[in-house]
């Protein structure tokens, strides 16, 4: 278990492998640990490095913003205190599209940019998404955090195959403020990376599943638009969580674009 102390609080890491550096950023109510198994693949070839951001995991939750470009400053931060100039950046979720607009302003610290179910514009997650960045619902819901945790355990089956995943999503629940939660998800609810998108020239690939119903599986369309060179991997019955739901050919399309140096579409 690592930390650092940026001027906006301190950041937890994990790091994992020896060899060129690649960041990986989880999404909303997540946290590093989702992405421990494509550490250990990772980290054979590339130093894995996987962080919370703030108001998630064990990283600070000390603030009074927790927008999408609070979080695009943090990446920034990290890569400056660790002395990483440039890397690949792999988000989940809302950590991709932090990947993504870090690419749009701050170009010289991306490689590669890898978006795995991320929103290209807020109006793509699912309703029920929306209405948690409404601070009486937020509230609301973290007054009776029981029957949310309880709804989230429910809901499972129907938002990934794992069977470990309802107990890691309880775990990283525990760990959330209702200040995270909330300005988090609304600040996600309020981007669009659309106008930007056509500024990113280095390799992109974005990862999608046919079966998302957190976000619309259909986010690749705009994504490809925006970035004419993506390319684009999309699976028939994966769900929003694809690196859990097929761990292994995830991992496999992943280092292949990773190792690739002329990116092309799938």
């Amino acid at each position: 278990m690592s930390s650092l102390t940026t001027d906006q609080g301190i950041v937890h890491y994990e790091v994992y492998g020896r060899g060129r550096p690649v960041i990986l950023l989880h999404g909303w109510l997540g946290s590093w640990g989702l992405w421990q198994e494509t550490m250990g693949y990772l980290g054979r070839y590339y130093r894995t490095y996987a962080l919370d951001f703030w108001g998630f995991g064990e990283s600070g939750k000390k603030r009074e913003t927790y927008d999408v470009q609070d979080f695009v400053s943090l990446v920034d931060q990290f890569m400056e205190q660790l002395g990483i100039v440039a890397a690949p950046l792999v988000g989940h979720s809302m950590g991709g599209t932090v990947s993504l607009s870090v690419a749009i302003q701050h170009p010289a610290r991306t490689r590669k940019v890898v978006v795995v179910g991320s929103p290209v514009h807020g109006s793509s997650l699912a309703f029920p998404l929306k209405l948690a960045g409404r601070q009486w619902i937020a509230r609301l819901l973290f007054h009776m955090m029981w029957t949310f945790r309880l709804g989230v355990r429910i809901a499972s089956p129907f938002i990934c195959k794992d069977p470990r995943f309802p107990q890691m999503m309880d775990s990283d629940l525990t760990k959330t403020t209702v200040q995270s939660f909330l300005l988090s998800i609304a600040s996600l609810r309020r981007t669009d990376l659309r106008p930007g998108l056509d500024a990113i020239k280095i390799p992109v690939m974005g990862m999608y599943g046919d079966r998302d119903n957190i976000v619309s599986p259909k986010q690749w369309q705009p994504l490809l638009k925006g970035v004419p060179h993506a390319r684009i991997v999309r699976w028939e019955k994966a769900q929003h969580f694809i690196m859990l739901d097929t761990p292994q050919d995830f991992m496999e399309r992943l280092k292949n674009f990773l190792d690739d140096e002329a990116p092309s579409n799938d």
